[in-house]
């Protein structure tokens, strides 16, 4: 396990995505910060007209602004590449000849995607609140409810949005990873997981498929704002939860029914 973070994490891809996704909020900051004119409420990402009375709002619209394409983009590359990237690099079958076998294989690779997920929504919170900070007046946050908390506890609501949009991901990952038992074309893994995102949000948004909604894994990607009410109502991310954890038992179940019948040659 420790070796398989190791290696995801020293290659320079895994850096270069982190790295774009650091920017969305950075460039969402600057661009705020330069402009001549305040950003007029209900133009833009929900959250942006916040930003100029609370730099820590950065994150949560980085975040809102990430959610539909850079994150599920970045997670798509991750996850694909899980198998197929070692099957395409000749690898696989060295790794298979360790005693703990394909089960335990997909359980690491599978894990290492699931901490990408983790890192990448972290570095897009991290990168927001740092630019916050640094370009705008930063204090007590007002919430939706009204009520308005300290500092401390403000930075408490980013993680637990940070969680929640991590566990919103899992699902995704485990397409991915079905995708990346299917090829040893670790490309095809990626643009499969990738326009698989695409399409369950525009099914998400036709009023038509209402009765589709609820069984789409992206959903609740955006349904956090119960995270920034006083009381916190947990009702969405255990909503979520529960389908994520639904399409990852399926798609993990496709995934070992593909890779422990598959001849590898790789």
């Amino acid at each position: 396990m420790v070796s398989e973070l190791t290696v995801l994490f020293r290659r320079r891809r895994t850096w270069a995505l982190l790295l774009a996704l650091a920017a969305v909020p950075v460039l969402i900051a600057v661009a705020v910060r330069l402009s001549s004119q305040e950003p007029t409420p209900g133009r833009g990402p929900p959250f942006l007209d916040q930003v100029t009375q609370n730099g820590l709002f950065v994150a949560v619209t980085g975040l809102i602004v990430s959610i539909p394409l850079f994150l599920p983009l970045t997670v798509g590359v991750v996850a694909g590449d899980t198998i197929a990237g070692e099957a395409g690099l000749g690898t696989l079958r060295y790794l298979l000849a360790a005693p703990a076998g394909r089960v335990w294989l997909l359980v690491v690779k599978y894990i290492g995607a699931a901490v990408f997920c983790l890192a990448a929504t972290l570095t897009v919170v991290t990168a927001g609140v740092l630019a916050g900070l640094a370009l705008f007046p930063v204090g007590p946050l007002t919430l939706l409810s009204g009520d308005t908390i300290s500092l401390a506890e403000s930075f408490l609501r980013a993680l637990l949005i940070a969680g929640y949009v991590t566990v919103s991901l899992l699902g995704l990952s485990a397409i991915g990873l079905f995708f990346s038992t299917l090829t040893v074309v670790s490309v095809g893994a990626m643009a499969a997981t990738i326009v698989l995102s695409v399409v369950a949000q525009v099914l998400d948004s036709l009023p038509q498929l209402d009765w589709l909604h609820p069984w789409l894994f992206s959903h609740y990607w955006l349904d956090f704002a119960d995270l920034l009410r006083q009381p916190i109502d947990f009702t969405s991310f255990g909503a979520n939860a529960l389908l994520q954890g639904g399409y990852l038992l399926v798609f993990g179940a496709l995934a070992y029914g593909r890779f422990a019948t598959k001849d590898i040659l790789s």
